[in-house]
């Protein structure tokens, strides 16, 4: 892989079992995520992914704790991708909509009955801490 594109996301969520999640309607990984995307050329890490919940859900976030990462490879572009994970449950402002999808708060125990997308399930596992190796 000669090429890496670099990504975050971030787990939003509140003290009432909620969390904030995205239907994203892009046809390269729709379904239930969470909302980020890329890092932009000389920027650093956190203020992407700060730029990027700002741009795709309106709040504004902040105390981001950094839980982990996700990789995967797409052979046919010779690409890896490499997301780091984030959480915070800083937020304010009002939760809008974007080209990327629809958002909204669900009920974590909730989770199962939404069209999820690709690796979901283990992206908020990561961002609970509560992923193990061998699920």
């Amino acid at each position: 892989m000669n090429n890496i594109k670099l990504t975050t996301m971030c787990m939003i969520y509140n003290d009432g079992g909620e969390i904030l999640v995205q239907d994203r309607i892009k046809d390269d990984w729709p379904g239930i995520t969470f909302p980020g995307g890329k890092v932009e050329k000389d920027e650093i890490i956190e203020e992407s992914c700060i730029r990027e919940i700002k741009e795709e859900t309106g709040l504004d976030i902040k105390n981001l704790e950094c839980m982990n990462y996700i990789e995967w490879n797409t052979i046919e572009e010779n690409v890896r991708h490499l997301c780091i994970l984030f959480r915070t449950k800083d937020y304010y402002g009002k939760l809008i909509d974007s080209s990327e999808g629809k958002n909204f708060f669900i009920k974590e125990k909730d989770i199962e009955k939404y069209n999820l997308s690709y690796d979901f399930l283990k992206i908020y596992k990561i961002c609970k801490n509560e992923y193990k190796e061998e699920e």
